[in-house]
């Protein structure tokens, strides 16, 4: 075909690999429409498409894919469909579904030679990492926020991976901020959106991303009276549905808890206080304005247009509620809740109208539904031809991979239009999830005990010592002083299809890293084993030693262990003792009536940022949280 013939010249030999590949890409939004027209009419042999969206309106001025009788439908399939037609030759297949369901496990992802990552949140991004680390496929890391974006190529054992550095932490508010003292008009927002919506609508939530509540001297007090009027409003929400369940609503938020918190006096001694509204106040103003100007979400409503809006949602999502709940009771299915989206005009509308009231309350401007949909949904607007840009770098970055020339790898990040490249990391050596040995293991779960894993894998076949810890996702299970277990079954012990199970070794002579194991669920053939460590072709079982760490002006060598010279605090006392092992117990046991402290898991430290140029530059802001992090625009 012409179109092959072009491929060819531009590509030679590479053309037959990129012809045989199989590859998935993680996202269809914007740079995933953007990736996968580029993968399609490349040539790539066969490309699957994950994604668990559903089209919006907003996304058709970027995601070209998509056109408006596709509203509504699985992003994943409708660009399955579309992108077909551009090379017929090309086989796609579409799931409309989470990349974290347990269909997608390890044995799935191996079969893949290259993943695309084009996520728009932090916690997909570290799951598709650590499956794709686990079993040695290579991932294209992107993503674009406004002007700018990046590629990342992550490989195991050659490249940092995506938890080799630091995340910024979300942005918070202190929760006396939030109730109190609102002074700018995204704490108004986020009082809206993460504490009345979740209170009357949803479900209730002690901490939210966005609301501090740490109990600290400042905090503590305002927690307690925040966790009263959340008491408070469950009552109102018991009439939900009654004609007065908007003016308790109103009374409660905007009258009484603001006429409570003017009889601080002394919080108002350099500010002016706030001024609480009347239901029948506004209800009166209402019949003086042109109620057709409120659809025009570009300009800032007056208090009674905020008042209008309040109302009509508070009313469209009570009726909405009710019949998601009514639903849910005849097909037994749990009852339903209501949570903020920004595409979601019932909430949006809720969150703008309740924030600006509560701005006009304390003296603050009042701002748009445009701009409160930004501030609430953390939006930076997103440019179509930067995601075309990083949709191309993706694939060029693909060749290589491709061709196993990971030297000529490059981390890429585009910055207002300007195109900079640079060598990538090596893997950081105290990164929790990449330094770490991962294997994978096939198990009976009806079968195999843990008996079976400590004995016949890890003891036997991997040459672990006796001294060992293992732990699932709720704690220790095993060690040589927790024996209990070693009978029961794994499934009974909360070890299941796509879980990793944690290998710490405490020998204090040359300890291997950690190993986490990923469990496959298979029954057993007629005389297999219950549990098979799953082999990769070509390579050896073997788990590497614990690096060591230069310390002091001499430049000795010590093993890298937190309780640092021998010193291990128990119960508040210092004791010397060794760092790990059977001695460190020993210690531990000679302690009279002290509760043996459990071993913990090292976590990464807590000083460890990459220098990477990189890494400086090319920040963007997560859409979910507010967090400082590369994200696509979905």
């Amino acid at each position: 075909m012409a179109r092959e013939s072009y491929t060819r010249q531009s590509l030679g030999a590479t053309q037959r690999l990129v012809k045989e590949s199989r590859v998935l890409l993680v996202g269809a939004g914007g740079i995933g429409c953007e990736l996968l027209k580029n993968l399609v009419l490349t040539g790539f042999g066969e490309i699957h498409i994950i994604d668990l969206d559903t089209i919006d309106l907003s996304n058709l001025n970027r995601q070209f894919l998509f056109r408006h009788e596709h509203i509504k439908k699985p992003k994943a399939l409708v660009a399955k469909e579309v992108a077909g037609k551009f090379n017929p030759n090309v086989k796609l297949v579409a799931y409309h579904a989470n990349i974290k369901d347990k269909q997608f496990n390890l044995e799935w992802f191996s079969g893949f030679n290259l993943v695309f990552n084009a996520l728009d949140n932090m916690d997909a991004r570290r799951h598709v990492n650590k499956m794709c680390l686990a079993v040695d496929v290579p991932l294209i890391e992107s993503g674009t926020t406004g002007f700018k974006g990046q590629v990342q190529v992550i490989k195991k054992g050659k490249t940092a991976c995506y938890d080799c550095t630091q995340k910024p932490t979300a942005i918070s508010y202190p929760v006396c901020t939030i109730r109190s003292t609102p002074s700018q008009p995204i704490h108004c927002i986020v009082w809206a959106k993460s504490y009345l919506l979740p209170e009357l609508f949803g479900v209730s939530e002690d901490e939210t991303p966005e609301v501090d509540t740490s109990e600290d001297s400042d905090n503590a007090e305002e927690i307690k009276k925040l966790q009263e009027e959340a008491q408070a409003l469950k009552t109102i929400r018991a009439a939900m549905g009654s004609n007065d369940f908007a003016k308790q609503v109103f009374d409660k938020v905007f009258k009484e808890d603001i006429e409570r918190l003017r009889e601080m006096e002394d919080m108002w001694k350099d500010k002016q206080p706030p001024e609480p509204l009347s239901y029948d106040i506004l209800e009166q103003e209402v019949a003086k304005i042109d109620l057709s100007t409120i659809t025009n979400g570009q300009r800032v409503w007056s208090a009674a247009e905020n008042f209008v809006v309040f109302k009509d949602s508070l009313d469209r999502l009570a009726t909405r509620l009710a019949q998601e709940q009514a639903a849910a009771s005849k097909s037994g299915s749990p009852q339903p809740s209501i949570s903020f989206d920004k595409d979601d005009g019932d909430t949006m509308d809720f969150v703008a109208a309740a924030g600006n009231l509560r701005a006009i309350i304390f003296g603050i401007e009042p701002k748009s539904k445009f701009d409160i949909k930004q501030m609430a949904g953390n939006i930076i607007p997103a440019i179509a031809t930067t995601n075309a840009m990083v949709g191309g770098l993706c694939v060029m970055e693909a060749f290589k991979v491709l061709k196993g020339d990971f030297a000529k790898t490059r981390f890429l990040w585009v910055s207002n239009g300007a195109l900079a490249t640079d060598k990538l990391d090596e893997p950081n050596p105290e990164c929790p999830v990449c330094s770490v040995a991962m294997m994978r293991a096939r198990v009976d779960l009806e079968a195999a005990t843990l008996g079976n894993l400590v004995q016949d894998i890890l003891r036997t076949k991997l040459g672990y010592g006796e001294e060992i810890t293992v732990m699932n996702s709720a704690g220790i299970v095993y060690d040589p002083d927790l024996e209990d277990n070693l009978e029961k079954k794994l499934s009974e012990l909360d070890i299941g299809e796509g879980s990793f199970v944690v290998v710490k070794d405490e020998e204090d002579d040359d300890p291997r890293v950690d190993l986490h194991l990923a469990i496959e669920a298979k029954k057993a053939e007629d005389g297999d084993k219950s549990i098979i460590l799953v082999e990769k072709e070509g390579k050896r079982f073997e788990i590497a030693k614990r690096p060591k760490k230069k310390s002091g002006a001499d430049g000795k060598e010590e093993d890298q262990d937190d309780d640092e010279n021998g010193l291990v605090m128990m119960n508040g006392n210092t004791n010397t003792a060794p760092a790990t092992g059977k001695r460190k117990r020993l210690i531990e046991d000679d302690v009279e009536d002290s509760a043996k402290p459990a071993k913990k898991l090292q976590g990464p430290k807590s000083d460890q940022v990459s220098h990477h140029p990189a890494a400086s530059q090319a920040i963007v802001i997560d859409e979910d949280n507010g967090a400082f992090v590369i994200a696509d625009d979905d």
